[in-house]
């Protein structure tokens, strides 16, 4: 009998295979491995500006969060992926910011105490400056709501029963689609500002 629900999902048969979104996703972790690739053995050739050795710290952490994505939703596990683009924002922001900033790298060397440091909201506004100017307000409480478990956080792992209710998912989410483009597209978004990041602040390194 085909059982087609099963335990463990492959490459070949993941809930969401084939959306355009998703796919977007993988090309992008693709690029930030290459990128990765080019970057990192350089890092140990050259004498390391605090910004650069701040970069060394969080782009990697950044890119292994969002394969950690990629993983959990091709095994359906979607909430648990929108909790974790938390973490993904907060590294993609900071290095945006140090790079904007360069007089702030200076925290991040001392350790980027929480009573001294901005907060993602005031980050996020920062870098979008008059453009964007309530980016940060926008933004972060969505992601905050994720992160601490409100009540407007439950609306995330909704799903239909087999009976036509609806409950709270404690496993996998199989029948939502825009939630997986939503998470593909953000996670493309946040990773690719990561890998600009890399080249923005490497620049010699493919020269090399």
């Amino acid at each position: 009998m085909k059982n087609d629900n099963p335990i463990i999902y492959t490459p070949d048969n993941e809930p969401y295979l084939g959306r355009e979104t998703l796919l977007a996703f993988d090309k992008s972790i693709i690029a930030s491995m290459k990128v990765n690739r080019e970057i990192a053995p350089y890092t140990y050739k050259i004498n390391k500006s605090d910004l650069q050795s701040a970069a060394c710290q969080i782009i990697p952490q950044g890119i292994n969060i969002s394969l950690s994505i990629r993983e959990l939703i091709q095994q359906g596990y979607l909430f648990g992926a929108l909790v974790l683009m938390r973490s993904l924002v907060e590294r993609s922001t900071t290095i945006l910011y140090l790079y904007q900033n360069p007089e702030k790298v200076d925290l991040w060397t001392k350790g980027w105490n929480y009573k001294e440091r901005p907060s993602l909201s005031e980050m996020l506004t920062a870098i979008g400056k008059d453009k964007f100017s309530n980016v940060g307000r926008i933004i972060t409480p969505f992601y905050n709501s994720l992160t601490h478990g409100d009540p407007e956080s439950a609306t995330w792992n909704l799903i239909k029963t087999k009976e036509g209710d609806v409950g709270y998912s404690v496993s996998k989410i199989l029948d939502n689609p825009k939630l997986c483009d939503n998470i593909s597209l953000d996670g493309s978004t946040w990773l690719l500002i990561l890998i600009s990041m890399a080249t923005a602040i490497f620049p010699d390194a493919k020269h090399e």
